[in-house]
């Protein structure tokens, strides 16, 4: 291995040694809308960022941070071996090239692939597992192989030297030890962070009563079960309107097709206002947030609603309910529930002092617990501590 050109001849760091951070995310997208508060306060404490990902339309922004791209052709919902070492073999030119002190992968795929090509080199691997994914929340066969071939794979990838797991609530800590991670290599971060000062406090809309719904066209975040219970208060002579933000993953086998999508917006009261990149905008136009899903690490969408000053609905699941206090910030009902969804819509749109209670709760606990800076400083401080406890040479 050639000596680093941050180190003399000794192996010591020089006096203008800057650590080198890579991050592994399979979409340039997923980085900047759910990394960067983290990727920013990594920057401004010192660290040279290095973002190894699939480009889009992100390049511009993600040069604008100040941080050093790397496409990588990964392939979201694939599993064809070959694909994977496709991915593999640049991640490996990747590692080379950046010689990272520090890899931080983001969800599934890029943990187990970015893990297999760290193989043999010396660097940190900080691992993030975002809500476990489709593999965790589906009981179909296809899920269900998956986790069989995941679990002995995140094992012998974690319980390494040099490696954690990076969880965001408590389920997830618990999911990981039942795969045989043992609790020291289990980190535990309270989300990505966001930006409070961004999302502020909104008045609410004039009638008629409005819920927004933020995220993935996917079964497994509950958007069906949120139509159907639509479709209830409708049915009961009320005018509610429900604006549906995200378009669906064709890479994600629980996304909705473009079909059915489309055909909610010929149903009276929704709109399908497909991808919205002025999220805070969406939120002054709703009373009421709603996020019905099966399973989230901490979902952002709620974060930012909560920092908007939105009461919140959402299924009483790990991740939700990290953010949703039960009759603090705002409702639980059971997963996969549209009567009871229904109802809980229903009590709120129907009740202005709750969800004025409700949304000023929210967002004092995103400025106390959530926010971009505390969770950024979290973050940095992983970093820190994993670098010095290890005393690793760059990759």
């Amino acid at each position: 291995m050639s000596v680093d050109s941050r180190r003399d001849s000794s192996g010591a760091k020089s006096p203008s040694w800057l650590p080198r951070l890579l991050y592994v995310v399979t979409e340039d997208w997923a980085f900047l809308s759910h990394r960067l508060p983290m990727a920013r306060a990594a920057r401004d404490a010192g660290f040279e960022v290095h973002v190894a990902t699939r480009v889009s339309d992100g390049a511009p922004a993600v040069a604008a941070e100040r941080f050093i791209l790397h496409p990588v052709p990964f392939a979201r919902g694939s599993v064809s071996p070959f694909a994977s070492l496709a991915t593999i073999a640049v991640l490996r030119r990747v590692y080379r090239a950046v010689k990272p002190d520090i890899v931080h992968n983001v969800a599934l795929q890029a943990t187990v692939l970015g893990m297999i090509a760290a193989l043999g080199r010396r660097c940190v691997c900080v691992n993030a597992f975002i809500g476990l994914g489709y593999a965790f929340t589906s009981d179909s066969a296809k899920a269900r192989v998956m986790r069989w071939l995941i679990g002995p794979a995140v094992r012998f990838l974690i319980n390494r030297d040099g490696s954690v797991a990076l969880v965001q609530n408590g389920d997830d800590r618990a999911a990981l030890l039942s795969l045989g991670i043992p609790n020291s290599r289990i980190e535990l971060i309270s989300g990505s962070g966001v930006d409070v000062r961004r999302f502020v406090p909104v008045p609410e809309p004039q009638a008629p009563p409005t819920f927004g719904f933020v995220g993935r066209l996917l079964d497994d975040k509950g958007i069906r079960t949120l139509t159907a219970a639509h479709r209830l208060l409708r049915a009961r002579g009320m005018d509610a309107q429900l604006l549906i933000a995200g378009t669906p993953d064709p890479a994600n086998p629980a996304s909705v097709t473009a079909a059915e999508a489309a055909s909610w917006s010929k149903q009276p009261g929704i709109a399908c206002l497909g991808h919205v990149k002025h999220i805070a905008g969406l939120w002054a136009r709703a009373h009421v947030a709603v996020l019905p899903s099966r399973r989230e690490g901490l979902p952002l969408s709620l974060l930012e609603a909560a920092a908007c000053g939105r009461a919140m609905i959402a299924s009483d699941v790990p991740g939700c309910r990290e953010i949703v206090i039960h009759e603090q910030t705002g409702l639980l009902v059971p997963v996969d529930d549209a009567d009871a969804l229904a109802a809980a819509m229903e009590k709120l749109v129907s009740a202005p002092e709750l969800r004025a209670r409700y949304a000023a709760a929210a967002r004092k606990l995103v400025v106390e617990k959530f926010s971009a800076d505390i969770i950024g400083s979290q973050t940095v401080e992983l970093y820190r501590r994993l670098l010095n406890r290890a005393e690793v040479l760059p990759c």
